[in-house]
């Protein structure tokens, strides 16, 4: 007989099981993809914003990527292609084996917002996340987060 390794289980209105993840993670809606393809903010813009950590990504930001082979290429957003989960970035392309050159899609965890592209949605937005990180320390977060063990 199997020993099944105790899982840590928060809430029981969540389904833990990797079928169902997957399903909500790729059948997701357009909104919803946006919020999964958020990307953090610089530390300078963290600290400009009320310590605001991470964004959903959109045209016309401009960005660093952080990981992979175009690891410290900056460029500006030129599409946010929601359907494959992936970012086209200005100057960042390669070739074909036709001659033709194509964008590379970079995932929006790998990029870091170095400068955003300012609306007045986005900037309620910000403050809305500011607001609600405003008074929290990092102790009062760990704190909360540990009651919720048992």
């Amino acid at each position: 007989f199997f020993i099944q390794a105790a899982r840590m289980k928060f809430s029981n209105s969540v389904s833990s099981s990797r079928r169902k993840s997957r399903k909500a993670h790729f059948g997701s809606d357009s909104g919803a993809r946006r919020k999964l393809m958020s990307a953090n903010l610089s530390k300078e813009l963290q600290a400009r914003h009320g310590g605001v950590r991470s964004m959903p990504i959109r045209k016309d930001d401009e960005v660093i990527i952080t990981r992979g082979m175009y690891k410290t290429r900056e460029g500006k957003v030129t599409a946010v292609y929601r359907k494959k989960f992936v970012v086209h970035i200005e100057r960042i392309h390669r070739e074909k084996a036709n001659g033709a050159t194509v964008p590379v899609g970079i995932p929006a965890s790998s990029l870091c917002i170095t400068k955003l592209k300012m609306d007045k949605d986005r900037k309620n937005l910000l403050d809305r996340k500011a607001k609600g990180r405003a008074g929290k320390t990092k102790s009062d977060i760990e704190e909360v987060t540990m009651s919720n063990v048992d």
